[in-house]
């Protein structure tokens, strides 16, 4: 069993590398945060095969306390390591920052000193991560990040105020900074030199862009919308804006459209993926009847049974398919195809639906034409409450 220290276990980094680590029974995980004494740390370390050191100070009362939060502190660590004579592989935190002339950049470039230091004296391996802005879950706005107090203001409707919308920012995620620790930690050998590794993917973005993309996915949760989650940053950032949220808002009632047939309604609508439905059909009513151009979609009947039909518009050929709770399978409707699914049993038939685009009531896509008839033709006038079902 391998041995892991991590130092600041209980920060933002801290918190989401060692959930991860404890999932991994192979590992024996120690933690050690400020401001317990430097001695419970230096106990620590001399069972330790790897360090994660994160804990330092980057908001201090007096400036003094950058040397010995991150110089001192990080001094009395690699002494430690070295007493104990176990040759720790040790990760250092530290931050792009340490490229900059000022008090927090000049402690960071000296921790990393002290790093390569005790590397050279002792002939381990060592990692240097000069990490840009991380943001992520846990964080804590007015503190952490810029991306933690956007989330957390604007999700609440309150003020945000913003110095120079034009300000880049270079931005990592942390469950990337949590996979390349991660990868550090496993590694069955390590070549007794200093590393560089860097975070990737890296995302660059001004205030104003992290301002508007926020404020968007609030407004869009308003309206059940999702933004595009194939863009990676997008992804991320939507994930961390809605562990801000208040649990108060994370519960909101549907919008149940209702007519003799049953109810419906939307579930998720996305400009990038469609939107899914779901409705719920009484005993003996068919919905449908009717094709699309372009629209595809897909039915899933999960509770009761039913029987979905397609036709192709020009021809006669009638396709059935029983569909059940019981055998639950997923049909795909190709454009071109009429079709309808007929609620079967003797209960009521719940069905997931997934439509390729948004219902646009300007431009819906959807023709009425009857699935057993031979030719087009208008059918179920009933009201079709805001979809294609």
């Amino acid at each position: 069993m391998k041995t892991v220290l991590v130092t600041g276990s209980a920060g933002f980094i801290g918190r989401n590398l060692v959930t991860a680590l404890r999932r991994r029974p192979a590992l024996e995980i120690l933690e050690f945060d400020l401001p317990a004494p430097p001695e419970r740390m230096e106990e620590l370390a001399a069972r330790a095969d790897v360090v994660v050191h994160l804990a330092g100070i980057n908001r201090p009362r007096e400036e003094s306390e950058f040397v010995t939060g991150n110089v001192e502190l990080t001094r009395r660590l690699c002494r430690a390591l070295e007493r104990a004579g176990r040759r720790a592989v040790l990760l250092l935190s530290s931050s792009i920052q340490a490229a900059l002339d000022n008090p927090y950049g000049r402690s960071k470039r000296a921790a990393e000193q002290v790093v390569e230091e005790y590397q050279r004296r002792v002939g381990t391996a060592v990692y240097v991560y000069r990490l840009p802005n991380v943001f992520g879950k846990w964080s804590r706005p007015h503190y952490n990040t810029v991306v933690a107090t956007f989330c957390h203001q604007i999700s609440r409707g309150l003020p945000v105020q913003i110095s120079d919308r034009a300000h880049r920012l270079r931005l990592v995620y942390v469950d990337d900074v949590v996979r390349s620790f991660e990868t550090v930690i496993l590694r069955p050998d390590h070549p007794p030199v200093c590393h560089r590794p860097e975070v990737l993917p890296e995302f660059t973005v001004t205030l104003g862009e992290l301002h508007d993309r926020i404020v968007a996915f609030r407004d869009m949760a308003a309206q059940g919308r999702l933004p595009d989650l194939s863009d990676p940053f997008t992804r991320a950032l939507h994930a961390t804006y809605l562990s801000f949220c208040d649990p108060a808002t994370l519960a909101r009632p549907v919008e149940l459209k209702t007519d003799p047939r049953g109810w419906l309604f939307e579930l998720i609508k996305s400009p990038h993926a469609g939107q899914v439905f779901v409705s719920l059909t009484r005993p003996g009513v068919t919905r449908g009847n009717h094709y699309h151009d372009t629209k595809v979609e897909k039915f899933c009947v999960i509770q009761g049974q039913g029987r979905i039909r397609l036709r192709p518009v020009h021809g006669t050929e009638i396709l059935e398919y029983e569909v059940s709770d019981r055998d639950i399978r997923v049909v795909d409707i190709p454009p071109g195809y009429t079709h309808s699914i007929e609620n079967t049993g003797t209960t009521d038939m719940i069905t997931l639906f997934w439509a390729s685009e948004i219902f646009d009531p300007a431009r819906p896509d959807t023709h009425p034409d009857p699935v057993l008839a031979t030719g087009p033709g208008p059918t179920d006038r009933s009201p079709q409450p805001s979809s294609q079902a």
